[in-house]
């Protein structure tokens, strides 16, 4: 890891710092030359500063203390990798959203990255058989092709969809809300330890945030931002998977939709989709026909 690397990914690390005020630092200094490197010293704190002093700089003391640095030594030993907006691994569609992510944290295989074309399937988190059986006919016949499939580790059809790509023998990645400690919901621990090891896994939080509300519709942007389209399997008419949808329409992705029977109120908000525009999917084909 470089100077600049280093520097950019501890910025990541003060509390409440936003995507706007680390542009703003980047602007002003785009080799972020006036920061001063680390340096070990008695006096300095062990909790960062709030982001206002960060805005603030350039500092006259070393701008992170001694518990970020130790945060950042640890990540190779615990066999996560930081990839930056700056990096050639860096996924080239996420590149292309508004406010793309500064920085990945990422554990598993980094291969996958590259690897196209890729489709984010997200959907309602009170699965029902249909959105389950949909999942088992179309799924084989993406793999086959070569999809990779991006969800979000949640309840429901996000689980569903990591856990029948694998068991299909195909590809995929978990955007998860908080970082790599800390996964949520407890129940999917396992699948996301499996995914760590044969898969990956991504946040944009550093490892140690405990996730927060506002991290769940924020990570549908990486969702849909790495992929060429999005397919929702069940949703209602307010859910975070039209929030994904609306994050792949503003991008000029692809959308697909599952239709679904007019009493089932988890097809009321991906019915609604098809009617906005969405593309109907039946069949393997319909998304393929788009994305290939």
């Amino acid at each position: 890891m470089n100077e600049f690397t280093e520097k950019l990914i501890s910025l990541l690390h003060y509390p409440d710092i936003s995507w706007h005020t680390i542009y703003q630092i980047l602007k002003r200094d785009p080799g972020l030359e006036s920061l001063k490197s680390y340096q070990p010293t008695a006096q300095l704190s062990m909790f960062p500063p709030p982001a206002s002093a960060i805005a603030a700089y350039p500092a006259t003391e070393p701008f992170y203390p001694e518990i970020i640095y130790d945060q950042i030594r640890q990540y190779k030993t615990n066999d996560i990798s930081v990839i930056t907006v700056f990096d050639p691994l860096y996924p080239r569609y996420l590149k292309e959203i508004y406010q793309p992510p500064w920085a990945i944290f990422a554990k598993g295989d980094l291969s996958l990255l590259e690897k196209e074309p890729k489709l984010a399937v997200v959907g309602s988190r009170q699965a029902t058989q249909y959105g389950k059986n949909a999942i088992r006919l179309i799924f084989p016949e993406l793999i086959d092709n070569g999809v990779l499939i991006v969800s979000g580790l949640a309840k429901g059809i996000d689980k569903l969809a990591h856990e029948y790509a694998i068991k299909n023998g195909g590809k995929t990645i978990a955007v998860i809300a908080g970082g790599l400690y800390h996964i949520y919901p407890k129940e999917n621990m396992n699948l996301a330890l499996e995914m760590m090891k044969t898969q990956l896994v991504l946040s944009e939080y550093p490892p140690d945030t405990q996730p927060q509300r506002w991290h769940f519709p924020a990570r549908n942007r990486i969702i849909s931002g790495m992929s060429r389209g999005t397919f929702i399997i069940e949703a209602k008419r307010k859910s975070g998977s039209l929030i994904t949808a609306n994050y792949a329409v503003n991008e000029g992705r692809d959308v697909f939709s599952l239709p679904g029977s007019i009493f089932n109120p988890y097809s009321i908000g991906a019915n609604e989709l098809i009617q906005q525009g969405a593309k109907l999917v039946t069949k393997a084909g319909d998304i393929l026909e788009e994305i290939r």
